[in-house]
């Protein structure tokens, strides 16, 4: 597939009016000096272009664009941004023909990692650098760091332990949100009883098919085994199809496999696969199903219309503990911007995707959180997302990072996805791990 077309009629007429209030030769206007004021250190770069590739497309590429304009304006830094659906695939591959971006997104820590090893990537400038050790927690620059050099800065952050759900319609069949495990099969149960699905699901995502059910499996090895093993998993410290695993993922069976439960407003369990991730959950506001469990960023593909709030149209609730030893796991991703290039306006905008204003500016956009420190919670937009810098801050949560994205791209990105695919059509749980297992790099 090609890069996705980002508009920027926006972005050019916005720029035009403010490059003539902050950088015209006559009397400035306040409003505009003010907008400009924190860009102050990435001047003398007029004129420059600075090129950033990602997976982020549609909505989400608007929304993305949008949190720089005002940094494209004062600082005369034009931003090409390309949004593509095999990004994961193909970035390699447009590195070994010498055509990598000046900036890239990388939503694995682990193929950052494989990037850096090709040789190709950039350590964080400094200022960058000093960015992310001020405005980060130590884990949060750890995953951008590779042997020991930091290359990725964070940018967004998002939580995965959630069940999104319509308040409205638990209030109309008199359902409580559950606080346990067991509270929560009892109400799946519950629901089915009265004819309705409750649950819903879609693993569709074109080259990434797969990724929702590798979640699903995280958090419950989290809940059932605790974050030690959960990360001797993740950096093959114990076999990929240890029995742990193997039993946790039959316990996603019971619910993703279980054709009482799913695949509710979609069809029967065969469904799952075929159903885009973006349409996964929409049957809720149907109330052809009742419960999703999906990540924080799922707010970018319900309808405009729909009401986010605790009482309202939809909402969503932490993903409910198993075993009360394993402490409040949460299971959470991000993004991190890495350089190809080390030219002064490259790293002038990577330095910026690693301030408040950049996390503030995203933020103002919609469905999007950062885990940068001094974000303006003010400025979150719906509930949920207050929901989700709140768990972020959390003292009290063990936050661990999605395991998919932490291991070696062609595991993490590649056999983990095909296999969960091919596990959510049928095929045997220790089977498609044990294959895993066998494929992991040397």
């Amino acid at each position: 597939m090609g890069f996705a077309a980002v508009p920027r009629t926006v972005a050019l007429a916005m720029t035009v009016a403010l490059l003539g209030a902050c950088a015209g030769t006559g009397a400035r206007r306040p409003s505009a000096d003010a907008a400009c004021a924190s860009y102050s250190g990435s001047q003398g770069h007029r004129g420059t272009t600075v090129t950033i590739s990602s997976s982020i497309r549609d909505v989400e590429a608007d929304r993305l664009i949008k949190a720089w304009e005002t940094f494209e304006a004062c600082t005369g830094i034009a931003i090409e941004y390309a949004g593509r659906a095999d990004f994961e695939a193909a970035l390699p591959a447009r590195i070994s023909a010498g055509r990598a971006p000046d900036l890239a997104f990388f939503p694995q820590p682990g193929l950052l990692a494989d990037m850096v090893r090709t040789g190709r990537l950039k350590p964080a400038g400094k200022a960058a650098a000093d960015n992310v050790e001020r405005y980060f927690s130590a884990d949060w620059k750890r995953y951008g760091t590779v042997d020991g050099v930091l290359y990725g800065a964070p940018i967004d952050a998002n939580v995965k332990s959630l069940v999104w759900y319509s308040p409205k319609y638990f209030a109309a069949h008199g359902y409580t949100v559950p606080r346990t495990w067991q509270e929560m099969l009892d109400l799946s149960d519950r629901i089915a009883a009265a004819g309705v699905k409750p649950w819903c699901a879609g693993i569709e995502s074109g080259g990434a098919t797969g990724w929702p059910v590798t979640d699903w499996l995280e958090d419950m090895l989290l809940r059932t085994e605790g974050p030690d093993l959960y990360d001797r998993w993740v950096q093959h410290q114990i076999p990929f199809d240890d029995p742990r695993v193997v039993a946790a993922l039959d316990r996603v069976g019971g619910i993703l496999r279980n054709p009482r439960y799913v695949n509710g407003g979609h069809g029967g369990v065969d469904s799952i696969a075929t159903t885009a991730f973006q349409e996964g959950g929409l049957p809720i506001l149907e109330h052809t199903c009742v419960m999703h469990r999906q990540a924080s960023f799922y707010v970018n593909w319900l309808p405009a219309n729909a009401t986010i709030a605790e009482d309202g149209d939809i909402y969503a609730f932490y993903l409910p503990p198993i075993d009360p030893g394993a402490g409040r796991p949460v299971l959470g991703a991000g993004v991190f911007a890495a350089a190809f290039a080390d030219r002064p306006e490259v790293q002038a905008v990577a330095a910026y995707l690693a301030t408040p204003e950049f996390a503030d500016n995203r933020a103002r956009t919609g469905g999007v959180v950062s885990a940068n420190r001094e974000l303006d919670k003010n400025v979150l937009k719906n509930p949920v997302e207050r929901l989700v810098a709140t768990m972020l801050a959390d003292p009290d949560v063990t936050f661990r990072f999605d395991g998919s994205d932490m291991m070696p791209a062609p595991v993490g990105a590649g056999t983990f996805w095909t296999g969960m695919t091919d596990w959510i059509n049928g095929a045997d749980t220790a089977t498609v791990l044990h294959r895993i297992e066998v494929d992991w790099p040397a």
